[in-house]
């Protein structure tokens, strides 16, 4: 790892231009070149395609190329930074923040398959794949939390049990609302409003907005502290798979308010849902030892939103806008 800024040292800083060289470091590093990759540099890759979003096939061919293996990762040095240099406060922090992100990958991975049915063949293969990356996932942060944390168990939801008493209601309302919502389709699977508001739960903010602020804040750190080697690598090799995801989903929602413009009322109405669920929490993530403020983490949330939103042409409605003032005042402006 080269250069160690501090974690929100670009938090204020408008949208960053991706040279010819830093898109094809991204694209095409294989997992061992991952460890030499920007988070922040990745997470404006996610961006960089929203305004003229790839099909469905170029993103399985984008899948084909960059697949990763789980188990080419070594933690022994992370296991050496988590119990010898970190604090047992940064460790806490850090364990709040991943946790949401331990789960949700396990939950997607489960509940993406219904949203199959209603798909065309295309979305379909592109989606298989990302079930695929979804399980990776899964595995990643089983490793981690049983190989660098110490947690343990006997199979993969042992371990998910054991880091469940960090997950906040942040993490917890999305996922709950997504399991009603995969249950509408599951009924349903050629509803194509139910399929919106499941698609802007999940592609939009779950992946969105949730899962790219989570990857800045603890990749950050580890990249500002020089820590957790593999879990830098694959959690990054991770937001690589992420942007993929984002771009397909970010796809879906797009055509489908294209195709019939009234959409755009099941996206706000399940935005407004999700807003004011996730400002229910009674388990306080404390990001201070990651070097970011609950405010910073805030207005990260809102910008991932946002530039979503913008880059795919789909506006917030009056009362929405108020409600994310109302959430964030830094935002009043931007």
């Amino acid at each position: 790892m080269t250069e160690r800024k501090s974690p929100t040292a670009v938090l204020h800083e408008g949208p960053r231009a991706l040279t010819d060289e830093q898109v094809t470091q991204i694209e095409e590093s294989d997992l061992q070149a991952v460890l030499d990759v920007d988070i922040d540099d990745v997470i404006e890759y996610v961006h960089k395609d929203l305004k003229s979003l790839p099909d469905f096939t170029t993103l399985y061919r984008k899948y084909l190329k960059q697949r990763w293996n789980v188990y080419d990762l070594d933690f022994s040095q992370d296991k050496i930074d988590w119990h010898e240099k970190m604090t047992e406060d940064e460790r806490q922090s850090f364990i709040a923040v991943s946790s949401g992100f331990h789960h949700g990958e396990r939950q997607v991975e489960i509940e993406l398959p219904v949203f199959m049915i209603g798909a065309t063949e295309e979305e379909k293969v592109h989606i298989a794949a990302q079930i695929e990356d979804e399980a990776r996932h899964t595995v990643f942060f089983d490793r981690f939390y049983r190989e660098v944390v110490g947690f343990q168990g006997d199979d993969i939801m042992s371990v998910l049990d054991a880091s469940f008493p960090w997950v906040a209601e942040t993490f917890v309302g999305p996922f709950g609302l997504l399991a009603y919502q995969a249950d509408e389709v599951r009924q349903n699977p050629y509803d194509e409003r139910a399929r919106v508001r499941y698609g802007t739960n999940y592609f939009l903010w779950i992946e969105g907005v949730l899962a790219l602020s989570v990857m800045k804040v603890t990749l950050s750190y580890a990249r500002w502290r020089g820590f957790l080697p593999a879990y830098y690598t694959g959690f990054t090799a991770t937001c690589r798979d992420e942007s993929r995801h984002v771009q397909g989903g970010m796809r879906y929602l797009q055509d489908a308010v294209r195709k019939d413009p009234t959409m755009i009322r099941e996206i706000h109405d399940t935005l407004r849902t999700i807003l004011f669920v996730s400002g229910v929490n009674s388990r306080q993530i404390y990001f201070e030892p990651l070097g970011w403020t609950e405010d910073e983490v805030r207005i990260l949330f809102f910008q991932q939103l946002r530039r979503k939103l913008n880059d795919v042409g789909i506006d917030l409605s009056p009362d929405l806008e108020e409600l994310i003032k109302q959430v964030q005042p830094v935002l009043a402006g931007g």
